[in-house]
């Protein structure tokens, strides 16, 4: 597989994920209001699943085109949520029993993630 192929599957990958977080973001605020973010929430959960099957399947499946690898994970799945990914790499310290590494990266990416958003809203405040 070429670069061009991979950048390739990985649009096409992106496309598809962006749409459809915008159709379950949307079907699900339709349904349930918007309160609380369920959209999102299901969003990021329905992620960490697709991430964690596709990355294990794929893992295991010399037979399957590396294609899906650029498709699934990294295109659809990075589009739809970046939240799977965050998860995964936590999972995988874990696993590797790397506890600190694991906590380090869930409390600075939680801290550190409400402390940009914060930043990025006195920002574009005093350009307003």
């Amino acid at each position: 597989m070429n670069e061009l192929q991979k950048y390739l599957c990985i649009a096409i990958g992106g496309a598809l994920g962006s749409l459809t977080r915008y159709w379950v973001g949307v079907t699900i605020a339709d349904r349930f209001g918007s309160k609380f973010p369920y959209g999102t929430f299901v969003i990021n959960i329905t992620a960490c699943f697709i991430i964690g099957f596709s990355l294990t399947f794929l893992g295991k499946r010399a037979d399957v085109s590396p294609a899906w690898r650029f498709l699934v994970p990294i295109g659809f799945v990075g589009a739809y949520s970046t939240f799977s990914t965050f998860e995964w790499e936590t999972f995988i310290n874990l696993q590797a029993g790397a506890f600190l590494i694991a906590a380090l990266y869930v409390g600075l990416s939680c801290l550190l993630g409400l402390a940009g958003v914060w930043c990025g809203v006195l920002a574009a405040k005093a350009l307003s």
